[in-house]
């Protein structure tokens, strides 16, 4: 018996290696850039490129070959519906239906479609069992909401001939004016115009045509098009049979007097994005988005990553507008910045330069979304009704995760799990990468390394710690494992052109793809994690999707053939950059009900994502490197994830690849606190890194900054709640919190704490000490430790930042919940009291929000949690009651009154107070005229006045008033 397993840990790791060595290149060694396309290798791409080129050559004299027919036009139930022609270069009339919807949230939706694909009147080359009309079920996967068409909509009668416009919006302040020869769309807010489509002729709907040999010779051949990339199109050795031809649909967007576009994630570049077109600090390349898995991605480049939400903001002082460019297939975007034209339509338009997009992808309909703002708050709200906003996650999915590739053992994982608490430091969750599955088979254990699952699980559990393990969507191909036979006998793969099913490699070799947009596909994987079904997984283990881009190791780009056939006979060409979000919807719903009767919010986390993943789970940036360039990359990521209506993301804390300096590290904790998703994790090959294994004083400033992640757990889980209601960003950039200062907009490098009030600015460059943290307002601003006063607007201030320090500012204006009792993680922390952090804005007022739910079940759905606003005004400290009753919000209160405040500090405390030696309280169904001593400490040395107000013993979940 042991020579068999001797044998079997030979053969297991001779396949290991030989995968490694298919797959990965030598640590050090960034990006393979030949395994990835340019635009100048891509054939829609160029030509979308090249069309935009011509059009601008010929500047006024170009004309856009598409008109909307007037006769045509037709406009009900705030909906607008017409016939756009397009005249070919051989006098050819194409006929485009075109939809634009006005809805009630004040968005406005442009479809643009193809007729001879809508009725299916076009021929497949090569026998192709794909659908013949263009990708239409985006909407799908996508949309959850907000397309109630407007009540009030309507038209304008003052419209010119030639032009139709539409009131709309709230109180008909917006406006669209459709021109119709050439077709052009504009969108104004209160007269002026913010938003442009089509203004520079850009707009390419390649329509279906059939194959014609091109001449070879003669005048004809001289002046034919070049179509060596229409039928066909090969790369890497890899040839796309292209059924239906050329499709791709392209337009020119633009901003008047916006200089500054954020979103369309993701990319490893700044949060205001680049020009695309060359000149000093910019990209000559499009900002792509084809989810792929980019080993060691570059940093400050266009070039796509695994994940895509085609939705841009574009911002100038106090006012935002935006775009959601709904198309799940190849997308690429071309961003110029001009000074603005004299324009008529376009007076008022304030800003030094415009923005100038150009939008193209492969395949699909031309759906657009377009938003008016006017705030950055508007937009996130509006995009949200569409998407569905971000999930609020369970509590110890917010906290501390410790994760590398791979712990070896079941005994390996409980020794970290020991040693955490050896050394005091909290965290919630431990990971398992692919190793511990029994030869890459997802859903079983290897019985050799995790022959106890469940003795594991039981001993995190006794302090409420939770496992989280990979499942990826390729499934081995190895003869007699039911999984694999159950799914091949049921025809839930993905299919290849000839409408077999697909092979390919992947960590367990040869493989095949579940189609998660087969409802069947999707029934089935559910059924997977019930807890009969995968035996070893427990009320504490939950999900993560890698690889789904798909990641296929001998695939095109390092991915699934476009000319895959998915359920409905649609192409992968068509759904590619949707395809992950798929797995995780089934994934999610797996997750809900695992048995009978027990319901739990699940947590899944994802590598690929599309506009909408937000609803089912959390993100990371990926395959990071343990540099410092990486770490500082990692804040706009973020950031940038954030605008784009997915906030729940995080980057590797520590890097993947490499081995960070034991400084690097700390400062990536430091960091990694301020993640929405807080997660270390590590590449196979390097050496081990938990926080204990640092030394000193290097644990010991890790763990202090582990510590205050969970004693702000309070703040961090009102922002998630506030993010799951109207989709603000967790983490804010400058430009979202001040909308009127210029200076800010493209600051990247800090950001505040939901509506905390909490500004940071993590060291990410080695050696150090200090940080400039730019203040955008005159309020006063207090570090969080010490209470140093920092004060003066529009101006950057030095603030100290030895290794052991965080930059952490606190803005006046603001109450701050936390907990201060160390514990070993959040689920312990549940009955602690709550701490108020009072910090005295100039006018001598603060304000904060606390929610509070039992971080769990969706019980809060029905009124079972807390949500409290805090006031203090006129030397009284007020909590009152914000949430919205249900059938369970008695019982819940029930069980939550015995948790109460231990303390509130008010910082900027008033020197009157000097003379004060107690406070009076005053709460819902208690004695009247309690007290509670009062300490005041004064200025000095450039630090803050504070009080302390020990014990007030109010309940959090109460009424209550303190006059101080």
């Amino acid at each position: 018996m042991i020579g068999c397993r001797a044998a079997k840990l030979q053969l297991m790791l001779f396949f290991a290696i030989l995968n490694l060595l298919a797959y990965l290149v030598v640590p050090g060694v960034s990006v393979k850039h030949e395994n990835f396309k340019t635009c100048s290798q891509s054939g829609f791409c160029s030509r979308n490129r090249a069309y935009a080129d011509e059009a601008s050559a010929q500047g006024a004299s170009w004309s856009s070959p598409y008109e909307l027919d007037s006769s045509s036009i037709r406009f009900e139930n705030g909906q607008l519906q017409g016939t756009v022609i397009k005249t070919t270069t051989t006098n050819e009339k194409v006929r485009l239906p075109l939809t634009v919807s006005f809805l009630e949230s004040g968005v406005a939706r442009v479809v643009l479609d193809e007729e001879k694909r809508m009725k299916g009147e076009i021929e497949l080359r090569h026998g192709s069992k794909a659908r013949k009309e263009r990708y239409n079920e985006a909407a799908k996967w996508t949309l959850v909401g907000g397309l109630d068409p407007s009540k009030s909509a309507a038209l304008n009668p003052e419209a010119d001939a030639g032009f139709t416009k539409v009131l709309y919006g709230p109180d008909n302040r917006f406006q669209a004016i459709i021109r119709h020869a050439p077709l052009e769309i504009q969108f104004q807010r209160d007269g002026q115009t913010h938003v442009k489509l089509n203004d520079r002729g850009f707009l390419n709907v390649e329509h279906w045509r059939p194959k014609v040999d091109a001449p070879k010779d003669g005048e004809d051949a001289k002046n034919a098009e070049d179509q060596s990339t229409w039928w066909e199109e090969t790369f890497g050795g890899n040839t796309d049979s292209k059924p239906r031809g050329p499709e791709s649909v392209g337009l020119d967007i633009t901003f008047p007097g916006y200089e500054h576009v954020f979103g369309i994630p993701e990319h490893a570049d700044s949060l205001s994005l680049k020009e695309t077109r060359g000149g000093t600090g910019n990209h000559n390349e499009p900002y792509r988005m084809y989810n792929s898995d980019v080993f060691e991605y570059e940093l400050n480049s266009p070039m796509t990553l695994y994940g895509s939400i085609p939705y841009m903001q574009a911002h100038r002082k106090n006012s935002s507008v935006a775009v959601f460019w709904l198309n799940a297939a190849e997308t690429w975007v071309d961003i110029v910045k001009t000074k603005p034209s004299i324009n008529p339509l376009a007076l008022g338009a304030a800003g030094t330069k415009t923005t100038q997009t150009h939008w193209f992808s492969e395949s699909g309909q031309l759906d657009v979304f377009v938003f008016l703002g006017p705030t950055p708050q508007d937009l996130t709200k509006a995009y949200g009704e569409l998407t569905g906003y971000t999930q609020l996650p369970q509590q110890f999915a917010i906290a501390y995760h410790q994760c590398r590739w791979n712990y070896v053992t079941d005994e390996d994982v409980k020794e970290v799990d020991r040693k955490f608490d050896r050394y005091q430091i909290p965290y919630d969750v431990i990971w398992l990468d692919i190793e511990y599955t029994d030869g890459k088979k997802y859903f079983t254990w290897d019985p050799m390394t995790f022959p106890d699952p469940k003795g594991m699980q039981e001993q995190l559990d006794e302090a409420e710690r939770k496992l989280v393990i990979i499942i990826d969507p390729h499934l081995k191909n190895e003869a007699n494992w039911p999984i694999i036979e159950e799914f091949k006998s049921k025809e839930l793969g993905v299919r290849n052109k000839d409408n077999n099913l697909y092979e390919g490699w992947c960590w367990p070799g040869s493989s095949h793809w579940i189609d998660c947009f087969n409802p069947a596909s999707i029934a089935w994987w559910k059924s997977l994690f019930r807890y009969d079904k995968f035996k070893g997984t427990f009320h504490n283990t939950f999900i993560w999707n890698d690889m789904n881009e798909p990641s296929v190791f001998n695939g095109p780009e390092t991915t699934m053939p476009k000319d895959n056939i998915h359920y409905g006979g649609w192409e992968h060409r068509d759904v590619h950059n949707i395809n992950g979000m798929t797995i995780v919807n089934a994934t999610y719903q797996g997750l809900l009900e695992r048995k009978k009767g027990e319901i739990r919010r699940p947590f899944v986390l994802t590598r690929s994502f599309y506009a909408g993943t937000q609803r089912m789970g959390a993100m990371w940036t990926g395959d990071n490197r343990a540099k410092w360039e990486y770490l500082a990359a990692s804040i706009p990521m973020v950031l940038n994830n954030g605008i784009a209506g997915f906030p729940f993301a995080g980057a590797d804390v520590g890097g993947f690849f490499g081995n960070p300096s034991k400084e690097l590290l700390t400062r990536w904790y430091q960091t990694g606190i301020f993640y929405p998703f807080f997660r270390a994790h590590a590449h196979i090959d390097t050496r081990r890194r938990e926080p204990y294994l640092a030394g000193e004083p290097y644990t010991a400033i890790i763990t202090q900054a582990i510590r205050l992640r969970y004693q702000l757990l309070p703040a961090w889980y009102t922002a998630f709640y506030q993010a799951s209601v109207d989709g603000s960003p967790i983490v804010r950039p400058q430009y979202y919190v001040h909308p009127d200062d210029e200076q800010g907009f493209a600051i990247d490098d800090q950001f505040y704490l939901g509506s905390t009030g909490l500004l940071a600015k993590p060291v990410v460059t080695e050696g150090a000490t200090s940080v400039d943290i730019y203040l955008s307002d005159s309020e006063k601003y207090y570090d969080y430790f010490d209470y140093t006063i920092y004060q003066g607007a529009g101006k950057r201030h030095t603030v100290p930042a030895p290794l052991e320090k965080i930059p952490l500012l606190m803005q006046g204006g603001h109450v701050i919940p936390r907990k201060d009792r160390p514990r070993r993680s959040s689920g312990l922390m549940k009955w602690d009291p709550y701490t108020l952090v009072v910090v005295l804005g100039q006018d001598g007022t603060a304000e904060g929000t606390l929610y509070v739910d039992d971080g769990e079940t969706f019980d809060y759905q029905r009124g079972a949690y807390i949500h409290r606003r805090f006031r203090f005004a006129d030397s009284t400290l007020s909590s009152e009651d914000i949430g919205t009753k249900g059938p369970k919000t008695g019982e819940y209160l029930k069980t939550m009154a015995s948790l109460r405040v231990e303390k509130i500090v008010v910082v900027g405390a008033p020197a009157e107070w000097q003379q004060k030696s107690s406070v009076t309280i005053e709460e819902e169904g208690a004695k009247a005229g309690a007290t509670a001593p009062l300490q005041y400490t004064g200025p000095q040395g450039g630090k803050a006045a504070y009080a302390v107000v020990k014990n007030p013993n109010v309940g959090i979940g109460k009424t209550w008033k303190i006059e101080f």
